[in-house]
């Protein structure tokens, strides 16, 4: 385990990290909260929120925060996976002709896939191994991406026309989904300060990518003690309506429970609350800050869920909160 000093000095740059982000993008301390925690856990993030709130910006702000190199994909209908990976080219070398992989948007730290669920299964399905394995495979080759490597993909709620519901396989490959809200009177007029004057926010680099590699070694090293571990387990364990002991609202409006990949999330991402928080020890109220994100778009709601409609977040609260701690 790290020293104290080293420690103070996470804790210091992540806390510049979230105060330079909050020049550009005005509120949504939660939410840029939770993905800095997404980032120290190595996962990817799928932004949901109505146009306008600052989605794009935001992950912008957050590249250049971060120094890392940034790509943006708009994702639409005819987008095909060669334009999101990459694709070999024939080019004259010395008098032949030869094969030359020209990389696609997809390499570079930190992605922006915005409107993800705009693009057809096919186009989506070319960034599940850029997410879980951190390569691209064109023809026999297979390319490293950069390190570190995050995928910030972006869906809006309320539109359904022209777009295609992620598959469950893919939506286990986030971390976390975030719901951006709307801000209040304050955070708009501030908004407005910033957006339709003459002032532009001056970024500067806090972390490199190093500084995030090194991080994220550190966090895993944070212990998790056996009563807070089984509780997170039982968590996870809760969202599945086929088991005997599942509780009333969970048999009634969950089709289908979270993946082990959602305890993954929930340990990683608590003990990476942990080490933000000063503490060498991962706490119960650090699961229960990072289950709901960890968890929302890993269940699937059922019929009467929809036909009622239930959100799923309250659900999940109501379950969480009857699990017994310890």
């Amino acid at each position: 385990m790290a020293d104290r000093e080293t420690i103070d000095n996470i804790i210091s740059s992540m806390k510049a990290c979230e105060e330079e982000i909050a020049k550009a993008i005005i509120g949504q301390e939660e939410v840029v909260h939770e993905i800095m925690l997404a980032i120290l856990a190595d996962g990817n993030v799928l932004l949901e929120g109505v146009p306008g709130l600052g989605k794009t910006q935001l992950v912008k702000t957050i590249s250049k925060v971060l120094d890392l190199s940034f790509s943006r994909i708009q994702f639409t209908p005819d987008l095909m996976p060669a334009d999101v990976t990459g694709t070999n080219l024939i080019i004259k070398e010395n008098g032949n002709n030869v094969f030359r992989f020209e990389q696609g948007p997809v390499f570079a730290n930190i992605v922006l896939a915005d409107e993800i669920n705009r693009a057809t299964p096919k186009t989506q399905a070319a960034m599940l191994e850029a997410m879980q394995e951190k390569t691209v495979t064109v023809g026999k080759n297979t390319y490293q991406l950069p390190q570190p490597y995050m995928v910030l993909a972006t869906q809006n709620p309320i539109e359904n026309e022209g777009t295609y519901p992620l598959p469950e396989a893919q939506l286990d490959r986030f971390i976390f989904k975030i719901n951006m809200e709307f801000p209040n009177l304050s955070e708009l007029k501030k908004i407005m300060d910033v957006t339709v004057t003459n002032t532009k926010p001056v970024l500067n680099s806090i972390l490199s990518g190093d500084d995030i590699i090194n991080m994220r070694t550190l966090i895993r090293d944070i212990p998790v003690a056996d009563a807070v571990q089984e509780y997170a387990l039982k968590i996870v364990l809760g969202t599945h309506p086929e088991l005997p002991n599942a509780m009333p609202n969970v048999k009634k409006y969950l089709d289908a429970g979270a993946s082990p990949r959602a305890a993954q999330a929930i340990f990683l991402t608590s003990k990476a609350r942990a080490l933000l928080d000063g503490r060498y020890n991962v706490s119960f109220d650090d699961v229960d800050a990072v289950a709901l994100p960890a968890l929302r778009h890993r269940v699937m709601a059922g019929f009467e869920a929809v036909s009622e409609g239930i959100d799923i977040d309250d659900v999940l609260k109501e379950m969480i909160s009857g699990i017994s701690k310890g």
